[in-house]
């Protein structure tokens, strides 16, 4: 069976909730940590971790521990081929596995468990992996450590680090930090003592046997030196609520709680190409320094249903184009309304373009720094709306229905649209920042959508919602 986990598009409900995740920017060195209560070396231990990855293409740790000097050490990591990689010193080995599977899908949350028990006579049982709920058989390197052999996860001087390396050896001096994660964690389970079955923390579908989804673990035990985050208290998101020792935030804040999880996942920015544009703070910030038209836009494109998502103007948004595109039109170094069926509203301007760049310069009003643009995209009647800090342009009503009353754009039926914007550097490095519900910036007010998900500076219109996979199982 193969199994997949939730993507960005129609799913079902979980049953049970995963609240919040703990989103890692990595450019801002960010980590937790804290050292063991004891010294002891073990033989069996569990790590398990829901992931949803931002960053490709360099090596990344979900949870590690480096002595200085490299005298001791693990890891649970991604390397810089985007493989998953499991390591750590035994008493008599090093232990090395690295899966020949590649992690690059920016828009999947994924569920990893390294279980490990030393004790067991079957060395091939010694070390499992499990990407969801299916064991991991092709590896480029898997070392089976020997019967009995201890290792150790920290030190009483030597910190678990969540979210990096810290230490000294790879290049780093003794007390820095490296190989930050770049993306969002959920439900970060380590069960000292024990070798866990990837069912104590998730379950297939009993109606869609291909989704693997999680469960409470509030049942189990996690050890003298395991701990749990759930993340959901943003004033100490390294509350251990298994009651052990907190970990102490180096470089987080309380912005960087999400409600992006592995039971609702959200709309981010997508994957379109590794060109010369900066994606940062999970996939939400998007700077152009290219000297050229940029473009990005949602991983998600609804075919149907109501939406709302909000875009900031960070900096000079002059050459700012926000809007929606058909993604068998998408082109990244162009603008919005240079390709066919793209829908822009211009920040310089005020004016709307599309298909080409026909245009109407009396639309609405400019827009610059500090702005925010809402998008409310209704599919039912196929029509566009765009407001300026909470105010619908030309009189727009995304209430009205089939009558559109100040629609900008009336859309072209039949066809999938991405949530986009779109950029020229003028010597400025435009920063812009997407909010498809899960913002990466304070919000100064705070609204949901009708199903109660979402948070957004302006009030949602009625009958539009955030784009996340438990809205489009509903609507899209």
């Amino acid at each position: 069976m193969t199994a997949q986990t939730i993507l960005p598009a129609n799913t079902l409900s979980s049953g049970y909730d995963v609240a919040n995740s703990l989103r890692l920017n990595s450019g801002d060195s960010p980590y937790m940590h804290k050292v063991k209560d004891n010294n002891n070396e073990i033989n069996t231990i569990t790590f398990s971790a829901w992931v949803k990855r931002s960053k490709l293409g360099a090596t990344q740790r979900i949870v590690s521990h480096m002595t200085n000097g490299f005298a001791d050490y693990f890891y649970f990591r991604f390397n810089d081929s985007d493989v998953f990689e499991f390591a750590f010193k035994g008493s008599a080995n090093n232990i090395v596995w690295t899966t020949n599977r590649i992690f690059r899908d920016i828009s999947a949350w994924y569920h990893i468990v390294a279980r490990v028990d030393t004790t067991n006579g079957t060395a091939g049982n010694r070390v499992r992996i499990y990407v969801n709920g299916v064991q991991e058989t092709s590896f480029s390197a898997s070392t089976n450590p020997d019967q009995n052999e201890t290792f150790s996860i920290g030190t009483t001087s030597d910190p678990i680090v969540v979210g990096g390396l810290y230490g000294s050896g790879y290049g780093i001096s003794s007390g820095s930090t490296s190989e930050h994660f770049g993306g969002y964690i959920a439900e970060l389970v380590v069960c000292e003592g024990q070798s866990l079955a990837p069912t104590s923390f998730g379950e297939f579908d009993e109606d869609s046997p291909t989704i693997w989804k999680p469960i409470s673990v509030s049942g189990l035990t996690f050890g003298t030196n395991g701990f749990y985050l759930d993340f959901e208290d943003s004033s100490n998101l390294g509350n251990d609520v298994n009651g052990g020792t907190d970990l102490t935030e180096v470089n987080l804040a309380a912005t960087d709680q999400s409600t992006d999880t592995c039971t609702n996942n959200f709309a981010v920015l997508a994957n379109h190409s590794s060109d010369d544009l900066t994606l940062t703070e999970g996939r939400l910030k998007f700077e152009n320094p290219s000297g050229g038209h940029r473009m990005v836009s949602s991983t998600i494109a609804p075919l149907q249903g109501k939406w709302y998502a909000e875009v900031k103007m960070t900096t000079e948004a002059q050459s700012t184009r926000v809007g929606v595109i058909d993604p068998q039109k998408f082109i990244y170094n162009t603008y919005i309304h240079n390709a066919g069926r793209g829908y822009a509203y211009k920040g310089n301007d005020g004016s709307t373009r599309f298909n080409d760049g026909t245009t109407d310069g009396s639309y609405g009003d400019t827009y610059t720094t500090g702005d925010i643009v809402g998008i409310a995209m209704d599919l039912d009647n196929h029509k566009l709306y765009f407001s300026k800090n909470g105010t619908f342009q030309d009189s727009g009503d995304p209430t009205s229905g089939a009558t559109g009353t100040g629609s900008a754009f009336d859309l072209v039926t039949g066809v999938e649209y991405y949530i986009a914007a779109s950029t020229q550097d003028q010597g400025t490095n435009p920063f812009i920042e997407f909010n498809f519900g899960s913002p990466a910036y304070a919000i100064s007010s705070g609204n949901a959508d009708g199903n109660g998900f979402g948070n957004f500076e302006y009030s949602v219109p009625s009958g539009y919602y955030a784009l996340n996979s438990k809205n489009l199982a509903e609507f899209g």
